[in-house]
């Protein structure tokens, strides 16, 4: 069994957003999304996957479709395959995110 302690895996980077990957197989991933403040994953589309965001820690302003929403800690969101996503930490702290993509099951 591979056990992992996310506090571990939280890195950031002054340069641009850091994914750090938890796990990875031919089908699935999770990772956590570290963001500095005015950092942000840009608007784009992955055509065969879904997208699940979880804030784990601050806020941000989430992208899904047409429409963005502010999420705080505890809440979550899901882009499906084809639509349009991003996310940007628009506040002065920093923003942790565990993201989950898989494949579209059609």
């Amino acid at each position: 069994m591979n056990v992992v302690t996310l506090a571990d895996l939280q890195q950031f980077s002054s340069e641009k957003m850091k994914k750090n990957n938890i796990f990875q197989t031919e089908r699935f991933f999770c990772d956590i999304y570290c963001f500095e403040p005015g950092q942000d994953q840009k608007g784009h589309v992955h055509r065969d996957q879904d997208k699940v965001y979880i804030v784990l820690e601050g806020q941000g302003t989430f992208q899904v479709g047409a429409e963005q929403r502010v999420l705080v800690a505890g809440q979550g969101t899901m882009a499906s395959a084809g639509e349009e996503h991003g996310v940007k930490n628009h506040t002065s702290e920093r923003l942790k995110v565990l993201v989950f993509v898989a494949p579209n099951p059609s």
